[in-house]
């Protein structure tokens, strides 16, 4: 493996970690935590409906709201935020089961 690669792909995830994080920052911890005002969904459900209207966008290619690469971007996000979610899902299921 080249370092060109190892250090471009090392600058994307560094650049997705920052939007994760200033999204975060703007909007609070609503991904992984929603106030469930309207959606009784949980976080993973509320994440894979963010991905399917991410997709839905890119798969019209209107860029009047937002630009293809930033559907990607917020993809690449949403992504992260679903293993997140599973992850932590799998951690409370394995809490209960140990009581």
């Amino acid at each position: 493996m080249s370092d060109s690669f190892r250090l471009a792909t090392a600058k994307l995830m560094g650049e997705v970690h920052n939007l994760l994080c200033d999204k975060n920052e703007q909007y609070g911890d609503s991904a992984l935590n929603p106030i469930r005002m309207f959606s009784k969904a949980d976080a993973e459900g509320g994440i894979r409906i963010r991905i399917d209207d991410k997709l839905s966008r890119l798969a019209s290619r209107d860029d009047r709201l937002e630009s293809e690469d930033d559907v990607i971007d917020d993809l690449i996000g949403y992504l992260i935020l679903l293993k997140l979610a599973k992850r932590e899902s799998e951690e409370d299921e394995t809490e209960i089961q140990k009581v």
